[in-house]
C-alpha cells in the first residue's frame, strides 16, 4: 500500500486550507493552482496562489518544494535524516515608486513575520516600455524546512499570509 511522504501530507494540509477558506469562509478566492513533478531533478512543487476577498491588487501564493534528497532520504528510511519540505510564501504586486514602496514593503512584512524569515523582492519590468510599473515578487523563506509537526501552524500562517496581503494592498 502507498504511503504518503510529507510533501504529500502538507500539501493537502495546505489545500484543505486555503480551499475551506475559498469555498467555505469566502475569504480568499484561489486564482492558481500548480502541482509539478520535474522528471530531471526528481524533485516536486506545488504552488497555489490566492486573493484576499475584495482585493485585486496583491496576488499570495503557497509553494511547497521537496528534492530528491528529501524524498530519497524519506522513502529509504535514512538514519539521522529529517524528512521535511521547503516552504517559500510568495506576493505579487505592482509598484511605482520602487525605492519608497520597497521598504515599506519590507517594513510591513517585517512587522508581522519578524527578523528569521528572510525577504527577497524581485522588481521586473518589459524592456522597451516606460517603466512606470514594475512587476514586484516578494519572497518569504524560512530558514529551516518544515515537516508534519508544523501542520497545526497552517491555519495561523495562512491568517498571517492574509494579512500581509491585507497590508500590502495599502502600500
Amino acid at each position: 500500500m502507498f504511503h504518503p511522504t510529507v510533501f504529500e501530507n502538507i500539501k493537502i494540509a495546505f489545500e484543505n486550507q486555503i480551499y475551506d477558506l475559498d469555498n467555505l469562509d469566502e475569504a480568499i478566492v484561489v486564482t492558481n493552482r500548480a502541482d509539478m513533478l520535474d522528471l530531471a531533478l526528481m524533485s516536486r512543487e506545488f504552488r497555489l496562489a490566492f486573493r484576499v476577498k475584495e482585493s485585486d491588487k496583491v496576488t499570495a501564493e503557497v509553494v511547497l518544494r521537496s528534492s530528491i534528497q528529501d524524498l530519497g532520504d524519506e522513502i529509504l528510511g535514512i538514519p539521522g535524516a529529517a524528512p521535511g519540505c521547503t516552504l517559500l510564501l510568495r506576493f505579487y504586486m505592482e509598484i511605482e515608486n520602487e525605492e519608497d514602496q520597497c521598504e515599506d514593503i519590507h517594513n510591513t512584512l517585517h512587522a508581522i513575520w519578524g527578523p528569521d524569515i528572510q525577504q527577497i523582492q524581485t522588481l521586473s519590468f518589459i524592456y522597451d516600455q516606460e517603466r512606470e510599473v514594475y512587476n514586484n515578487r516578494i519572497e518569504l523563506a524560512f530558514k529551516r524546512q518544515i515537516n508534519e509537526d508544523q501542520m497545526e501552524d497552517i491555519p495561523e500562517l495562512l491568517k498571517h499570509m492574509m494579512q500581509s496581503a491585507e497590508e500590502l494592498e495599502t502600500i
